[in-house]
């Protein structure tokens, strides 16, 4: 059959070449898209996660951020995640705040600040100038004072001049930089006298001091009572005793002088030598007497460091006479000896040689120094006498021990609790895996301990924290109460308890170591010397160090259980309806917290550092511990250690003085004492 179509002829088959199955490429467009949708879903969460939180400032600040986390800003809202932030804010004037934040599960948070006023630039001006200015008690210098710097707020400005009444102002400074000035006029504190004799001419003497001035004349004599003595050659002296009121402005009554028979003029070498007349002052040389004639008087000339000199003068009608006393100067002997022998005296600030030998000093008062290159110098004033040997020896501390010994022993607060001085060194925390009751939070660790500190002798009592907190109750356990006067506090959360330690400084006038804000701890400054809590190393130093023996004490007795008897305040028989686990055999007579310092004082004269209530510490907790940790423990953490067993612990485990406890909040058995740096 014919076909007139095409004809289909077979052909060889050739598979194509087998490679690599492309990729398909995402294009431009497709990627911005891609992080568009990215950012939007990240975004999307952002806002569904995040709070609303309100920033009021008084006043305004002219500039806020916030970092920690991402922000966004609309107006006054900022919407931020719920994780700790820290706020920056300025404004102009003012000191630039820097907070911590706590962003709260809330969904609208708000936040109140108001910023500190910059210290004022004050000019001070007084009539009369050089008046001396304190300001709050703090000197600041004589007037005039340009641009001084000082603290925004009610002020009270005290003005002080030798010659004027004191003058205490209310300033309100303005601070925030600004310029102000400050004008005071001080109201004299002396009257005007009018003096007047017959005849004119005398000297006028005010308390043996002569004022330049003569009759008849004005003296202008300070507020208050005053001796006055008028002299004139050839009359007798005339002497009275006048008030003076400030401001006011007398005329005495004329003042008729008796002639006087015979005048006497005394001198004296040196002079400035004080004169009696039959045992009555007359004044300082060189004096005129008037002394009537044809009678014996005994006139003695007398100065600090000479021997007095005395003679009998009888003098004739209308004699005026000199009287010429040379004053013997009196010595005594002084043997010094000094150590290092190297080391170099000084008298009255000359330098005399070496400090080792024998002195003769005029008898009146001398400043001896002691001096060596690399040693604290010696100084105290002595007074030499006539006729004795006295004997000074002085051994030079090294600078160390210099500083050393200018430190107190023993410190007592306002509140009448004593803390004792140590020398601490490093100590080796925790126990050893092989230890009967260790437990895992123990691991051996070291801590160098290089800074004198002050630890407190007894446990802080209910009677003491009530005075900060007058609310507190210790409250019972089991009808046995705990808020005795003198029992420790307890039930105290750890934050109060370093409140506590700050408004302790604040009575004894101290910096406070610890930052806090709306009654929570945010900081502290570890160069503070105010009160704290112990920190876990100084209180295991401090219960578990013995003087001049390497091992460290496993309990607070000794190296193995059962406690001697009445050694402390521990669960016991009369504890065991109370508690679990008690000392078998064990009895001190307390179910619960005893007294402070009832029980013994360990080795270092500390009270109830085993027994009686654990004790809270300055570190926050961590476990396992830094192998390396400073002495005042991890940087951050959210519990603090405790320490030391109390009267509700009866077991091996808990006895030992390694045993570390932790928390926050305040128990039962759970107390505090005190601490701080020496320097």
């Amino acid at each position: 059959m014919q076909n007139d179509g095409p004809v289909i002829q077979p052909v060889r088959y050739r598979p194509t070449a087998a490679g690599p199955e492309r990729r398909r490429r995402i294009t431009p467009v497709q990627g911005v898209l891609l992080a568009l949708g990215a950012l939007a879903a990240a975004v999307l969460v952002f806002l569904f996660t995040a709070r609303a939180v309100e920033f009021q400032f008084t006043p305004s600040a002219s500039r806020v951020s916030v970092s920690g986390g991402p922000s966004f800003a609309f107006g006054e809202i900022h919407l931020l995640l719920q994780r700790p932030h820290t706020l920056l804010a300025e404004a102009e004037g003012y000191y630039p705040l820097e907070m911590p934040l706590e962003i709260g599960p809330e969904r609208n948070q708000s936040f109140a600040f108001e910023f500190v006023p910059l210290p004022g630039l004050v000019t001070v001006e007084t009539e009369p100038e050089g008046a001396g200015l304190t300001v709050d008690g703090r000197p600041l210098g004589q007037t005039p004072l340009n641009d001084i710097s000082i603290e925004a707020g009610a002020r009270r400005f005290r003005f002080t001049h030798p010659r004027y009444q004191p003058l205490d102002l209310a300033v309100a400074v303005e601070g925030r930089n600004r310029t102000q000035n400050v004008d005071a006029t001080l109201l004299p504190n002396w009257g005007e006298i009018a003096f007047s004799t017959e005849p004119p001419g005398a000297r006028i003497f005010v308390d043996d001091t002569d004022t330049g001035t003569l009759t008849n004349g004005v003296v202008q004599i300070l507020d208050g009572e005053h001796d006055i003595r008028l002299t004139l050659p050839g009359h007798r002296s005339h002497r009275q005793r006048i008030l003076v009121t400030a401001r006011e402005e007398r005329t005495l009554p004329t003042v008729r002088l008796q002639r006087a028979d015979g005048t006497l003029i005394v001198r004296t070498r040196p002079g400035r030598a004080g004169v009696t007349v039959d045992g009555r002052f007359q004044g300082e040389t060189p004096v005129s007497i008037a002394l009537q004639s044809g009678r014996n008087y005994e006139v003695q000339a007398f100065k600090g460091g000479f021997a007095p000199r005395s003679a009998r003068v009888r003098l004739n009608s209308g004699e005026e006479r000199i009287l010429d006393l040379n004053l013997e100067e009196l010595t005594g002997l002084l043997v010094v000896q000094a150590d290092p022998p190297q080391a170099r005296l000084f008298i009255d600030g000359s330098p005399a040689g070496t400090a080792n030998r024998t002195l003769e000093l005029p008898a009146r008062p001398h400043r001896l120094e002691i001096r060596l290159d690399g040693y604290a110098g010696y100084s105290r004033e002595i007074q030499p006498r006539s006729g004795l040997t006295q004997e000074l020896k002085v051994k030079l501390l090294t600078l160390e021990e210099a500083r050393l010994a200018a430190l107190k022993p023993e410190i007592v607060t306002a509140q009448g609790q004593r803390l004792k001085l140590f020398e601490p060194g490093p100590i080796t925390m925790g126990a050893s895996r092989r230890e009967p009751g260790r437990r895992a939070n123990e691991a051996l660790r070291e801590v160098a301990l290089s800074r004198l500190f002050y630890l407190g002798v007894h446990e802080v009592t209910n009677a003491q924290f009530t005075v900060f907190a007058s609310g507190h109750d210790s409250g019972s356990y089991e009808d046995q109460r705990l808020d005795k006067e003198n029992q420790p506090v307890v039930e105290v959360s750890w934050h109060d308890a370093a409140l506590y330690c700050n408004w302790l400084s604040e009575q004894d006038n101290l910096p406070p170591f610890y930052a806090a804000e709306f009654g929570k701890v945010i900081g502290f400054n570890p160069q503070s010397t105010g009160y704290r809590l112990p920190a876990e190393a100084e209180w295991a130093w401090a219960a578990r160090h013995r003087p001049g023996k390497s091992e460290l004490l496993r309990f607070p007795w000794g190296p193995a259980l059962p406690p001697p008897a009445r050694h402390g305040n521990y669960a016991d028989r009369a504890a065991s309806h109370l508690v679990g686990r008690i000392v078998f055999g064990y009895n001190d007579n307390y179910a619960v917290a005893a007294p402070v310092g009832i029980f013994p004082a360990n080795a270092k004269g500390l009270y109830d550092l085993g027994g009686n209530v654990a004790e809270w510490t300055h570190d926050f907790y961590k476990h396992p511990p830094d192998a390396q940790t400073g002495p005042l423990g991890p940087a951050e953490g959210e519990y603090h250690v405790i320490r030391g067993s109390s009267w509700m612990h009866g077991t091996t485990t808990d006895l030992r003085l390694s045993f570390r406890d932790y928390g926050i909040d305040g128990r039962r058995d759970v107390g505090f004492r005190i601490a701080r740096f020496a320097e």
